[in-house]
């Protein structure tokens, strides 16, 4: 008999897959606790929540169940688990397997010989692919000009003789080549782990959403340069370890607060630049885009982990991911990189500092060329459209002030540079960074912006490469 437990399903999912790490593993008591799977692994999917239950069986054993009732993993000793992977213990798996064996196969003498069963053509041990029209051929013995297995008349003897048959021997069939394996497909909860890591060192894949893109393969080729470890992304255990030694596992628990939901907010964000001017703030449209800015998320991807909640009612608590803190030192030089679609900060040693996906000009209004400075940072900037300077924007063909906010032209952080109307800057679209123009200016998200902005100063070199 199972029964269900009676704790929260978030605590304890928090607080069993806190122990999934072979790092935190080995730092446990001789007492503690792992999840393993069926077959006596460290469970390495991080299930979302509502995929999983957490019952209590007879015998005060934790089991894990999904949507099916089927049991997908298991709580054990950490002890145990040490003796299954040194062999002094069956795997999970085959301690069931051993309670319901599986029938024995039938003796060899059922099988058929001379004769095709299923693909195999079986003569005298040796086993060859059957022949293509079923009709058995075999060639003029040149030594006897005979057919093999004849009765033949050796020179000298009289009377028939029995020579043994000669058998022919089975046609060499090419093995066909192993299909090499697929990549593992990583689930959505797996890929916003590794982008956490990667938030938290330094190395922003932009937007947290799920998903395996150039912005995160961009990151991981940053941490290699920064570090000399290539990571894959498939490595569950390794990128679960790292972040419950760095702030913890990838999600956490929000409770909503009243300042949340009280704004101020807008109902949108118009298109045309006079209309904007005409706001006194472009400030965020609800609660669910200001709270995934703050948890560097992609607002569907927030709303896809919290199906049905109200973002707007205080109160309410939400799963999010926990990203990282702001770096902190000094950022001596950036290099733009207009190919790679990435902004690099190193310190006065050239190491790498932080990286961030980016976008960098466009045909139309391309970025600059060359060696800049850096001569001054503005936070919360307003934006002056002059179209005779900039770009032309529908119809506007007059100097416009717009007004200041995370929904802004140039978003939350403007850094600007030596060359005339050229800067480094926030976007009120992080979800699209890397991935569309710029107006000729270096984009960031927001909160990329934000942290570049306070590891640089004035006089900081940036360097545009293609």
């Amino acid at each position: 008999m199972i029964k269900i437990a009676r704790s929260p399903y978030a605590a304890a999912l928090l607080a069993l897959s806190a122990l999934t790490a072979p790092q935190a593993l080995a730092q446990q008591p001789v007492d503690g606790m792992v999840v393993v799977d069926t077959d006596g692994r460290l469970m390495r999917d991080v299930p979302e929540a509502g995929a999983v239950r957490i019952v209590i069986d007879t015998e005060g054993r934790r089991l894990l169940l999904d949507t099916w009732d089927q049991v997908i993993g298991f709580e054990i000793p950490a002890w145990q688990y040490r003796q299954q992977n040194g062999g002094q213990r069956p795997r999970m798996r085959d301690r069931i397997e051993s309670a319901f064996p599986a029938p024995p196969p039938p003796p060899r003498e059922a099988y058929p010989r001379d004769g095709f069963d299923g693909g195999l053509y079986e003569r005298d041990g040796f086993a060859a692919a059957p022949p293509a029209d079923g009709i058995e051929r075999r060639d003029l013995n040149p030594m006897t000009g005979t057919v093999p297995g004849e009765r033949t008349r050796e020179p000298g003897l009289s009377g028939p003789q029995d020579t043994p048959e000669v058998i022919e021997a089975p046609r060499f069939v090419e093995p066909a080549m192993p299909a090499q394996p697929a990549a593992p497909k990583l689930t959505k909860a797996q890929v916003a782990a590794l982008q956490v890591f990667l938030d938290r060192n330094g190395v922003s894949p932009g937007v947290i959403d799920g998903r395996m893109g150039s912005n995160v393969s961009k990151a991981l080729d940053a941490w290699f340069e920064e570090t000399g470890e290539r990571i894959d992304p498939a490595d569950t255990d390794l990128i679960v370890s790292r972040l419950a030694a760095s702030g913890g596992l990838a999600f956490t628990s929000y409770t909503i607060t009243s300042e949340d939901a009280a704004g101020p907010f807008i109902a949108s964000i118009p298109s045309d630049y006079a209309e904007k001017a005409r706001l006194e703030r472009l400030a965020y449209t609800s609660t669910v885009e200001m709270l995934a800015e703050r948890f560097h998320m992609d607002e569907d991807y927030l709303k896809a982990l919290n199906p049905g909640a109200d973002f707007s009612r205080p109160g309410v608590q939400i799963k999010v991911v926990e990203p990282g803190q702001k770096r902190t030192g000094k950022v001596a030089s950036i290099v733009a990189d207009k190919a790679r679609k990435q902004v690099r900060g190193y310190d006065a040693n050239g190491k790498l500092v932080v990286a961030y996906p980016t976008t960098i000009g466009s045909s139309d209004t391309p970025s600059p060329t060359g060696q800049v400075t850096i001569e001054r940072v503005a936070r919360n900037p307003g934006y002056t459209y002059n179209p005779k300077v900039n770009f032309k924007q529908g119809d506007n063909d007059q100097i416009l002030e717009v007004p200041p906010g995370p929904n802004g032209p140039v978003g939350t952080i403007w850094i600007a540079l030596s060359k005339p109307t050229y800067g480094i800057h926030g976007t009120p679209e992080p979800s699209k960074i890397g991935k569309t123009a710029s107006h000729g200016c270096v984009r960031l998200t927001n909160w990329d912006a934000e942290e570049l902005a306070g590891l640089v100063t004035p006089g900081v070199t940036v360097s545009f490469v293609d």
